[in-house]
């Protein structure tokens, strides 16, 4: 008899395959579990994946449902929903069709007579997306001083989502620090190794732009209960939502929800909780009850192995003493490192190249704000060269005009005194020249600037223009 029951509601299904889209089909129905008849009470049991895939029956589909089963079962049939409220755990809830229980403290939102053909509200279960970023892993993310803690907490977090003490987990770090990488390689490590869990990334500008859709289309509820079906929820730069009242008071529904039901969530800000000036206390106190853990700028070292973690990725062959000056040059900012990188390999390839030390100073002139660097030979050759009224190439040449060797003395001392180079290296860039010259340029430099007080304040209206402070 069970066979037949089943083989009724195969026919039921057989009838809603020819009334809705395939899409439709696969994300509502394909997935309902035919569970059982009972013949005396008229009662037909599905099983449904979630409660919004329940509700979504309910409000858009239970008149064609009513119709099939008429057809199929006969008169006065009974619908009752298992609702599938924890997969992991397998705990279910029973709920007849037309109750509307407020089984997990919903807002209910009305909505307006829409067609069920707008699926985007919730995709089903198994086709969701997760918006992960597959390049950013832990295998590319290198650990420094500065990264540790939350390197270590966050591969914990992947390994065991919802069952460490660390939830919600806050980073928070200046921009630049790989907050964005460090949550995406969560996501992407929990994936491979639970790959039914439904994992989420999300911009806080995204969230607010879909919050604000369902607001439009009156399916506020849809938005909500599509968020509580997460597994571990990836939220990046919620600092925008500070003035966002209605934005930051639905996240708190559902952030409530995912809580209580060990859902793990990660958050992402370039300041910690207690600086989110305009979010209510309430918020504040729930982003600070799990683990709250700083991303800082790499330092020197750090931004040395992730350079040379990167050449050896893409190929590239770059000297140590490159590796070094970008390192220290680049100001602890990863995305920085990537773009002179970057830059490095277009002018070498465009322009057929090496990769060398003039190449790396000409592409950080465009790369890095001058405020947040270290001064390089270019700079103080253009400076230097504009004060005197010179060029380059006069610099360059082997003339022995006056204000030729000034310009080029002058230069030389300033590389000398703000740059970390030797002088054997500073020789090179300017002129070609062997680093006895060097030597000799700045000892005659210092020299004149003992006895010469016009010629001292002419030096310090230079490297006023180079914002040095001496």
């Amino acid at each position: 008899m069970v066979d037949s029951h089943k083989a009724l509601w195969d026919k039921c299904l057989a009838l809603i395959k020819e009334n809705v889209t395939e899409q439709q089909y696969k994300t509502w129905f394909a997935p309902i579990v035919f569970e059982s008849f009972d013949a005396s009470s008229r009662t037909l049991l599905l099983q449904v994946q979630s409660y919004y895939a329940y509700e979504y029956l309910e409000q858009y589909y239970v008149s064609l449902l009513n119709k099939v089963l008429a057809r199929c079962f006969g008169t006065s049939v009974v619908l009752r929903y298992r609702i599938v409220t924890d997969r992991e755990h397998h705990l279910t809830q029973e709920v007849d069709a037309e109750e509307r229980a407020d089984i997990e403290e919903r807002p209910r939102t009305a909505r307006a007579n829409q067609s069920p053909t707008a699926l985007d509200a919730a995709p089903a279960h198994q086709g969701l997306n997760p918006q992960l970023d597959s390049k950013h892993t832990f295998s590319n993310f290198i650990e420094g001083d500065s990264n540790k803690l939350p390197r270590t907490v966050g591969l914990s977090i992947a390994e065991h989502p919802g069952k460490t003490t660390f939830n919600p987990f806050f980073i928070f770090g200046p921009s630049g620090c790989g907050k964005t990488h460090l949550v995406n390689a969560i996501g992407v490590r929990c994936k491979e190794l639970y790959p039914q869990k439904r994992v989420l990334y999300v911009s806080a500008r995204l969230f607010q732009v879909q919050f604000t859709d369902a607001v439009r289309q009156n399916r506020v509820n849809d938005f909500i209960n599509f968020y509580q079906t997460i597994d571990m929820l990836i939220v990046d730069d919620i600092q925008e939502w500070a003035t966002a009242t209605k934005t930051l008071d639905t996240f708190f529904h559902i952030f409530n929800h995912l809580f209580r039901n060990g859902r793990q969530i990660i958050l992402a800000s370039d300041r910690p909780p207690v600086d989110l000036q305009g979010m209510k206390d309430r918020l504040l106190t729930r982003f600070s009850c799990g683990l709250i853990a700083e991303l800082e700028k790499p330092n020197v070292q750090l931004c040395i192995d992730i350079l040379n973690s990167k050449c050896r990725r893409d190929g590239l062959k770059i000297p140590a003493d490159v590796i070094a000056f970008i390192a220290t040059t680049a100001s602890g900012s990863v995305r920085d490192l990537e773009g002179v990188i970057n830059s490095l390999l277009a002018y070498s390839v465009v322009y057929n190249c090496n990769i060398d030390m003039r190449l790396a100073e000409r592409v950080m002139r465009r790369a890095v704000k001058i405020d947040n660097r270290p001064l390089t030979v270019d700079d103080i050759l253009e400076k230097v060269c504009a004060h005197f009224n010179v060029t380059t190439q006069n610099v360059f040449s082997r003339s022995r005009k006056r204000d030729y060797v000034l310009t080029r003395q002058v230069s030389m001392y300033f590389a000398q005194k703000y740059t970390k180079m030797p002088a054997s290296r500073i020789g090179q860039l300017i002129g070609n020249r062997d680093h006895s010259t060097v030597i000799h340029s700045c000892s005659t430099i210092e020299q004149r600037l003992k006895v010469d007080k016009a010629f001292a304040e002419e030096i310090g209206s230079i490297e006023n223009s180079l914002r040095i402070k001496g």
